[in-house]
């Protein structure tokens, strides 16, 4: 059954359609999977291989079109009609003499669409050029005009019951986050501090379980604590050094994500005070939330603060999160970033990433959090220090 009620993904389709209604598309086509999940509940790891689903303008319920073996999961975890889930042949997958976004093609055609505006998402990550030339030679009177982040942007501001399930999401968060403290010790495989995370992150807490989060376990340690984006190694921790720990708690493909430190012996002096101004950093940023608000503000007091102390942080320092498949858990629509003019409204959700990666080491320290009228919720509750061990 899908994982919220009808009423759920009826108003999300109408804050979809208004939108499609204002760019004066006929039909949006949704192939990222987080999209595919938020306007119908479809929920399979199963796009590797050509998915999507077909949203008309006209209010009728969208259609799901997949591998046929994965049509039993629509069924399963939608609440559509069953004569709105279809699957192509298996032929389809791999083959060098068609493909399934002609297949997909067909049903648009078959519904009145073959001379449409039809919304496709360009830079998605599972929207390939080669789908766009299937769609394009097979529907040679049609427009494909470049609808991305429509659904994106939709889905930025949560809704009340899509902050329930953040929540449950930073419960296990606070879990995987103090096995990751735990197993950061002088001797210990990062691979195995891996595994124990890993095993934390899915087997959630006692009233609800995880799911395999959108991006895997961060444990950048040593030199790779100035690298953000590194993989764990086979080797041991090391006496002496920082381990920088991005992880998440993922529930019913909901995210919250927190990054932490931990340092194994006796800090530097310059370990200690980039900590402490990373935190003095993180509470500028956090004080500066609040419905009205705009995203470049935030982040213009965390830099103001940083830099009374001489340090620098070219990139930017937070992003919308919610629901997410890999490779990552963010929204890809506003940012905590000098130039972006969102204006936060309550149920907002960000991750505020404050990763300050140095030459040869690097320090970091994150909070999820929602907007609210007067201010933010930590979605998370745990220590914001650095954890000497």
């Amino acid at each position: 059954m899908p994982a919220f009620p009808d009423a759920e993904y009826n108003a999300r389709l109408t804050k979809t359609r208004a939108e499609m209604e204002r760019r004066k598309l006929d039909v949006l086509l949704i192939t990222d999977p987080a999209n595919m999940n938020y306007l119908t509940g479809y929920d399979a790891w199963s796009f590797y291989v050509p998915q999507a689903v077909i949203v008309p303008l006209a209010d009728e319920p969208p259609i799901w079109v997949g591998r046929g073996m994965d049509a039993p999961s629509a069924v399963i975890t939608t609440s559509l009609p069953k004569d709105r889930i279809l699957g192509y042949a298996d032929d389809y997958v791999e083959s060098t003499t068609k493909h399934p976004m002609q297949y997909v093609a067909a049903v648009l055609a078959d519904r009145g669409h073959a001379r449409g505006r039809i919304g496709v998402e360009m830079d998605a990550y599972y929207f390939s050029a080669r789908f766009l030339e299937a769609l394009r030679e097979s529907l040679p009177g049609a427009e494909f005009p470049d609808a991305y982040l429509l659904v994106s942007w939709v889905r930025t501001v949560k809704s009340d019951a899509e902050i329930v399930v953040m929540r449950q999401a930073a419960r296990i968060l606070e879990r995987v986050m103090k096995v990751a403290v735990e197993s950061v010790n002088v001797g210990t495989r990062e691979c195995d501090a891996a595994a124990l995370i890993a095993h934390a992150q899915i087997s959630g807490t006692p009233e609800f379980g995880g799911d395999a989060p959108a991006a895997f376990p961060a444990i950048l340690s040593g030199e790779k604590a100035g690298t953000p984006h590194s993989s764990w190694s086979d080797q041991p921790f090391r006496a002496d050094t920082a381990t920088c720990l991005e992880l998440s708690g993922c529930r019913l493909r909901y995210h919250c994500a927190m990054s932490r430190t931990v340092y194994l012996g006796r800090p530097p002096d310059e370990v200690n005070r980039l900590a402490e101004i990373t935190r003095e950093g993180l509470g500028a940023a956090l004080d500066k939330v609040h419905a009205g608000a705009v995203c470049e503000d935030v982040e213009a007091a965390w830099r103001e603060t940083i830099g009374r102390a001489g340090y620098v942080k070219p990139s930017r320092i937070g992003y919308s999160i919610g629901v997410n498949y890999p490779p990552n858990w963010a929204d890809h629509t506003a940012s905590l970033r000098p130039g972006d003019k969102t204006v936060m409204v309550p149920n907002m959700t960000f991750h505020l990433m404050l990763g300050m990666w140095m030459e040869g080491w690097g320090y970091e320290l994150s909070e999820t959090f929602r907007v609210t009228e007067e201010g933010h919720e930590l979605l998370a509750d745990f220590p914001q220090q650095l954890f000497v061990k």
